[in-house]
């Protein structure tokens, strides 16, 4: 191969693309995938291994697609929720099912006599779970709800989440009016939400969990309750402190 292309052979648990220089050296590669040839700008280098971010791809993976998330890519600025949305998602679940084998085996010396296969959901919308950061930019004014950036704690600008279940993606763009509204604006640092299937044909329960880091006003308070009531199935869950002292918003005025 010509001098500085790598030949990437596997893939770690944080989607960089593992190859090896002529002299052994290892290099993880943010955005290459296994059978590529590539090159690479490194910008970490250590006696034992190198970190790079991927420039070029000279011969392309069968398995790689392009990601349907506009906030997903290598820039600084991208969202830090997702790291394999550029491979498949059939190869996505062969890679953790190889990170856990070789886990098993290196950690425990355990090597499964037999591999079920493995239960695959869906691509899109199946995060039921997650914790969102919440912050208010005053440069811009605006309030930012979402994943972190990559490799930062800055928040990503991020109006859509392909990965959270759809309706909890459609808030995020009235979230962040609500909370822009509020005296709290710049002491809510995050939401942690919960989606729940009610069965029987009723609707869901989406459990948003509200940390803040002051008491809030009666005003915001009333806040929310007009939000969950425009959002059916939402409830409002209050975190003053630690996780102990999570509690239910009452839906009545000044019941709180």
């Amino acid at each position: 191969m010509p001098d500085g292309w790598l030949r990437v052979k596997s893939l770690d648990l944080e989607a960089q693309g593992v190859a090896h220089k002529p002299d052994g050296k290892v290099v993880f590669i943010d955005g290459a995938l296994p059978f590529e040839v590539v090159s690479a700008n490194i910008h970490r280098s250590k006696a034992a291994f190198e970190k790079g971010t991927l420039t070029v791809v000279h011969r392309e993976s069968s398995q790689r697609v392009r990601p349907e998330c506009p906030y997903f890519g290598l820039s600084p600025q991208s969202c830090g929720g997702c790291k394999m949305q550029h491979l498949h998602p059939v190869a996505q679940v062969a890679v953790k099912q190889r990170v856990l084998e070789d886990s098993l085996w290196h950690i425990g010396k355990v090597k499964p006599g037999n591999i079920q296969r493995p239960i695959e959901g869906p691509a899109w919308g199946y995060r039921y779970r997650a914790r969102l950061s919440v912050r208010f930019v005053r440069k811009k004014g605006e309030v930012l709800i979402g994943f972190h950036e990559r490799k930062s704690h800055y928040v990503a600008d991020m109006k859509t989440c392909k990965v959270l279940a759809p309706h909890v993606s459609a808030m995020l763009l009235p979230l962040r009016t609500l909370i822009g509204s509020m005296d709290a604006v710049e002491t809510l640092p995050q939401i942690e939400l919960a989606v729940g299937d009610q069965g029987g044909g009723t609707a869901d329960v989406t459990a948003m969990v509200l940390r803040h880091m002051e008491p809030l006003s009666e005003a915001d308070l009333q806040r929310l309750r007009v939000f969950a009531a425009a959002h059916p199935g939402l409830q409002w869950w209050l975190q003053p402190k630690g996780p102990d002292s999570i509690h239910r918003l009452s839906e009545l005025l000044g019941h709180e």
